[in-house]
This record gives C-alpha cells, structure tokens and sequence, in this order.
C-alpha cells in the first residue's frame, strides 16, 4: 500500500516537473514580450516638414510612384480576405502585392502609412505601383503557367519596417497594452501614446486586432536585452479614411470621403472622449485622451503642409478609388485637403479636462 502511494507520488511528481518544463519556455518568452512593452517607443522626432510624402520612405531605393516592376508569383497562402500575393522581383526580393480598383486597401495604406511615417510614428513602407506578375493565377485562381503574364494597374508592394519580433510570444499588440508602457522604464510617455491613438482615431483605423500593431526590436538582441530598443506600430492601416464599422467593411471603411467627411474626432460634446466605436474584432474603443496628448498631436499636424497633403493623396490614387480621371481629379484631392484639415480643426477645437485618469476601455 505505501509502496504504491509512493510511486503514484513520484509519477504525479514528475508529471508536474514535465509540465513545468513545458511551459518554461512559454513563461520566458511572455516575461521577454512584458519587459518589451514597458520600455517601448511609439515615437521617435522627424522634421515634418521636409519629408517627402509623394516618395515614401526608403529614399533611391523606393519604386517611383506608379513605376512598373516585373516579379515571379510565389504560391505561398496568405491570411485575410484582401486580394493579395507574394512576389520576387528581379532583384531577388519577395514583396508582398495589393491590388485591385475595388480594394480599399490598395489607396489606403498609402495615405495612412505615410503620415504615420513623417509625423515619427513608424510604418512599413507602402508603395503604389504597377506590378506584372509572371506565374500568377487568373481572377478565379486558376493555375498559370510558368510564361503567363498578368499586369495588375492598380497595385501596391510591401516592405516591413526593419526590426525583429521580441521572440516566439507574437509581435501584435492590442491598444488596451499602451497602458503597460511605462516612461520610468524607458517606454514612451503618456503624450506620445494618446497622440498616437488619437492619430488611429482621425484616420478611422477601424480593423484595430492585435494582429494589425506591430511590436519591434530595433537593436541586435543580447543575454541581457533580448529585445533592444523596441517599438509599437501601427503595422496594417487598410482600413482606413473611412468610418470605423462593426464588420470593417471595404466600402465604408476604406477611403471614402463622404464617411469619413461625416466621422467626428470627439465623440461627445464635450470631454475628450475620441470618436472610435469598436469593430467586432477590434481593440480601439472610444479611447479616452489626455490633453498632453491632444497637444502633442495637434502641433505634429500643424507641421504637415498644403503642398504635402496635396502630394499625400494624389500619390495614394484617391481620385482613382472613385473614377476620376482628368481635371476633375485636383478637385477630388482638394476635397480630401479640405476633410483632413477640418479634422485638425476639432481637435485643436477641444481642451481635455486636467487630471483625468486615461485608461483604455
């Protein structure tokens, strides 16, 4: 009897030592990812002014605004429901491809990336191009052979912002975990992180799931830092330019003047309550922001151009997401100046209350 109390001891001993070891790893990684948050940036400094916002980031090595570049289809499968595949150019890089007229996301993350790149607080860079693709399956995905060619007009190429992913735990982030940063760690301060929801807000970014952020480390880890200098992004701002919906539909979400013409900053009278109903996959919620982070925004803002908001979204092809061609396009891009001004204007409207405690629903 002892004998075999004892042994089902040590059985359920070493069942609780396996199990432990199991999730050891597990523990670590999530201790590594904690430890990553409470010391990030969200922003780092940029002379607004000068940037480039017809060019994008990347300098001589970006494709020219509507350049036509040959690539092989690779048949990789890609998640989500977006038109979309991976690509090597003739350089040897594989780049993810957009495309579509109809695809919100192909004028969106354009217009959304590059304001969030100038203002400092870092995006992939987006570029609108035309792309002939060697190998790619027809509209009904029917297999192609190795010599067809399909040209896609209307396309964008993808490419990451550097930066590896703080270990195996993942690298999104859910909008609630900008209140673990923590300044006295090193992470970004409360101005920084409310301008930079408050930039999700004016832009609509809708699809806000965790996988949707992104959470970087820019520096080469060590035993002692395994994630240098990390930093939060927006990483897929598709849906945007639109108004926030339920089921972050393409029509209303992406690039659609009149919606996004009619969504407020703020969502009530008074207070600084921001104007952001949560989609069903969403973790962006009516957040509220802090006045240091209304003025932080609003004088960033205040630094962006005519001239560039012209180029930002004659660049993005906003006039062709409805159809316009000819002269009438300087009017549909002037009417997207017009709508983002309007926008800066309430939130320089509004003084958030002192002292209120910001915390993200």
């Amino acid at each position: 009897m002892v004998g075999s109390l004892l042994l089902g001891m040590a059985v359920s001993l070493a069942a609780a030592c396996a199990l432990r070891s199991t999730h050891a790893p597990e523990a670590a990684e999530l201790v590594v990812r904690r430890t990553a948050i409470a010391s990030a940036r969200v922003w780092s400094r940029t002379d607004v002014g000068s940037m480039d916002l017809r060019r994008g980031p990347g300098g001589r090595h970006a494709p020219a605004p509507e350049a036509l570049l040959d690539c092989t289809y690779r048949p990789d499968r890609l998640g989500g429901n977006t038109p979309k595949f991976l690509c090597t150019l003739s350089s040897g890089e594989t780049v993810k491809v957009k495309y579509g007229r109809d695809n919100g996301e192909v004028f969106a993350e354009v217009a959304a990336s590059r304001p969030l790149w100038a203002l400092g607080f870092g995006a992939d860079r987006v570029y609108p191009v035309r792309v002939r693709c060697r190998g790619c399956p027809d509209e009904r995905g029917h297999a192609a052979t190795a010599s067809t060619v399909r040209l896609f007009e209307v396309a964008t190429i993808e490419r990451r912002r550097p930066g590896h992913a703080p270990g195996a735990a993942g690298d999104g982030w859910s909008w609630q975990e900008l209140d673990d940063v923590d300044p006295a760690k090193g992470g970004a301060s409360r101005a920084e992180r409310d301008a930079l929801t408050l930039l999700a807000v004016m832009l609509q970014h809708t699809d806000s799931k965790s996988d949707q952020q992104r959470l970087v480390c820019d520096g080469r880890p060590t035993r002692g830092r395994p994630c240098p200098r990390p930093f939060m992004f927006i990483d897929d701002a598709g849906r945007t330019f639109g108004v926030a919906n339920a089921l972050n539909r393409d029509g209303p979400g992406s690039v659609n003047l009149d919606a996004w013409s009619r969504a407020r900053i703020w969502a009530d009278p008074s207070g600084c309550r921001a104007n952001m109903p949560r989609s069903l996959t969403g973790t962006l919620d009516n957040p509220v922001i802090s006045e240091e982070g209304r003025q932080f925004l609003s004088r960033l803002l205040h630094r962006l151009t005519d001239r560039q908001l012209q180029q930002l979204f004659t660049v993005a092809r906003f006039p062709a997401r409805v159809g316009t061609t000819g002269p009438e396009q300087s009017r549909v891009v002037e009417g997207w100046v017009r709508a983002f001004k309007d926008k800066v204007e309430q939130i320089d409207a509004r003084t958030c209350p002192a002292g209120v405690a910001v915390k993200r629903p």
